[in-house]
């Protein structure tokens, strides 16, 4: 078991206490954002501990571009789930929305924009995808759970540029 395992099975039962929940859901998400933004997307704290993402999406209503600060999960597929627990809020967290309306978007890894596209992940195939997640962060169906709704589960998929190499 690597030292960040450790942490993870440390750290992972702290954030399911609703403290944590209310601070993760108001001061994370504009501290990450921060972060990625003066380090162009290298750095987010959350990444010490799980692999994270930076999710740019389209608003759904507004058609604005958004950022969502995202722990992601490698499916060994080169592709990433991405789950919208929302900390066992009650409501679907608005990047679901926003990708259920735009699901051509781009995320940003370690500084590397790429785009993607974006799948709802199908029922018969949620128990296989949230085992995956577990793997890597313990119990976290929980949030699911602890929601009282179905959390949606999305595949991100690297896809080619249609517009060639160097755009945007």
């Amino acid at each position: 078991m690597s030292i960040v395992d450790i942490v993870r099975e440390l750290v992972a039962p702290i954030t399911r206490t609703g403290w944590f929940r209310t601070f993760a859901t108001t001061a994370l998400p504009p501290f990450e954002r921060f972060l990625a933004r003066i380090t162009k997307g290298h750095f987010q704290l959350t990444a010490f501990i799980v692999p994270s993402l930076m999710l740019h999406t389209i608003g759904a209503k507004s058609g604005e571009p958004r950022d969502a600060p995202l722990m992601y999960t490698a499916d060994g597929k080169g592709r990433a789930l991405v789950a919208g627990t929302n900390w066992a809020g009650a409501k679907h967290p608005a990047w679901t929305v926003n990708l259920l309306a735009h699901p051509d978007v781009e995320i940003t890894v370690r500084g590397r924009r790429m785009p993607v596209r974006a799948t709802l992940v199908p029922d018969e195939e949620r128990d296989a995808a949230w085992a995956i997640m577990e793997a890597q962060w313990p119990d976290y169906r929980q949030y699911e759970r602890d929601s009282g709704r179905t959390a949606r589960i999305f595949v991100l998929q690297p896809v080619r540029r249609a517009d060639g190499p160097g755009s945007r």
